[in-house]
């Protein structure tokens, strides 16, 4: 930046004296040297005031860039990033959506006192599910693996278990004698109706119905306990059935397997927990709340989430705040529930929440990105007949996205909210590119 307010100095001097010049001898040549002799001294005044002004600074690179350079050198406008005309710089429409240029209309904004929380993200516990055979086993098949997606019903591994053989024959027994005890009661009631089977015998045959009812119901609960519904009970064929020690663990509800401890052939306790399956399609967010902001925050308040390392940033809304302090980090906890379809959102990253606990009405404020640091000063691009010019500008108070303008700009005037750095950046390639034009 100081070698274009140098060459802005050195090309506007030169052009001084060399224009002094010519209208001296143009004066002595026509005798009409009194008026040429006034618009000189005119535009010598000017450029002496741009010289030993630094505000002027690349604003006045750009003016000589578009106009100095194309009169003397009729250099083509496409060298440059954009048109630089006298009173800004001029883009194409190409070039406004290259920049992702977005022009907003200064006003009055809030900005928000907000209060940070370091947080993580962690899997939503009531989408968690810990496998376990529920019978002890031999391992047949193992299918799945950590990082595999499942579906629910799908099936993990395999086991061969004998208790699961004694649980079947068990059901299947039971289900013998009630089909027999079911016959021979109605046999009896059929006699005694007739007064052929004597009340004793009769009444045996409903004991002993009810015995083999209650028996087939303890034997299916059993299997219902090792994860058989219905349907699989009632398809057990004890004259079909040949894989009667074959167990196959599924999985109770679609997501990630995101453990696995199992392997072929290995001996399994009834107990073992061989898979974890969580469903990522959300997650918590859990954020710690330090003793100092426990008045500042409480459930139903929205937050603003972001990953610092990624810039990723979603909204929530805090679900519960832990009614007690933890002994070992004097902090609480509050959980935000946060939808995460796409799994953008990981368990285990670090995020920062944001929550504003009260805001200050302003005249006049921008978006932070919109105001850019040249020659020592804080400028605006605002848009002036599809012109960008800058305007110097003095700044105040700040949020993370707003920032207050105290002078400089006036409510109403269009600015650029988004692409101003590359509008810095192509301003400052016209003018060196204007500089590198005239020679210098």
């Amino acid at each position: 930046m100081q070698a274009i307010d140098n060459w802005v100095l050195s090309t506007t001097a030169a052009r001084g004296l060399i224009l002094a010049g010519g209208l001296l001898l143009a004066a002595t040549a026509s005798g009409q040297g009194g008026h040429d002799h006034d618009h000189a001294g005119h535009d010598h005044a000017g450029h002496d005031h741009a010289a030993g002004t630094e505000a002027h600074g690349v604003k006045a690179a750009v003016h000589d860039a578009g106009t100095t350079a194309h009169a003397e050198t009729n250099a083509p406008h496409d060298e440059h990033a954009g048109e630089a005309e006298e009173g800004g710089l001029r883009l194409t429409a190409e070039q406004r959506t290259r920049f992702g240029l977005v022009v907003r209309a200064a006003g009055p904004g809030s900005l928000r006192n907000e209060v940070r929380l370091p947080g993580e993200i962690v899997f939503n516990e009531d989408r968690v599910v810990h496998l376990v055979p529920r019978v002890a086993g031999i391992v047949r098949a193992v299918f799945k693996s950590v990082g595999d997606s499942v579906a629910a019903g799908d099936v993990l591994a395999v086991i061969d278990s004998r208790e699961l053989a004694d649980a079947k024959s068990e059901f299947l027994a039971a289900s013998a004698r009630c089909a027999l005890a079911e016959k021979h009661f109605a046999r009896e009631q059929t006699l005694r109706e007739k007064q052929v089977s004597p009340e004793q015998d009769y009444l045996a045959a409903e004991q002993a119905l009810s015995e083999a009812r209650i028996a087939l119901r303890s034997s299916e609960q059993k299997l219902h306990a090792l994860g058989f519904n219905k349907n699989e009970v009632g398809a057990l064929d004890a004259a079909h059935d040949t894989s009667i020690t074959r167990y196959e663990i599924r999985s109770p509800l679609a997501g990630v397997v995101t453990e696995k401890h199992i392997s072929l052939g290995e001996s399994l306790a009834a107990d073992a927990d061989i898979f974890t399956v969580a469903d990522l399609r959300s997650v918590w967010v859990n954020l710690t709340v330090y003793t100092r902001d426990l008045g500042s925050v409480r459930a139903g308040q929205e937050v603003m989430l972001r990953v610092e390392h990624s810039g990723a940033q979603a909204r929530g809304t805090i679900a519960m705040v832990t009614p007690f302090v933890d002994v070992s980090t004097r902090s609480a906890t509050a959980r935000v529930i946060l939808d995460n379809p796409d799994g953008q959102w990981m368990p285990g990253t670090f995020v920062s929440g944001f929550i504003a606990v009260a805001a200050t009405d302003l005249p006049v404020v921008v978006l932070r990105q919109s105001v850019q640091h040249i020659d020592g000063r804080d400028v605006v691009f605002i848009e002036h007949e599809g012109r960008f010019e800058m305007a110097s500008v003095t700044t105040g108070r700040a949020d993370r996205e707003r920032i207050e303008v105290v002078s400089g700009l006036e409510p109403g005037t269009p600015y650029a909210a988004e692409g101003a750095f590359q509008l810095k950046a192509a301003i400052v390639t016209s003018a060196m590119g204007s500089h590198a034009g005239h020679g210098h």
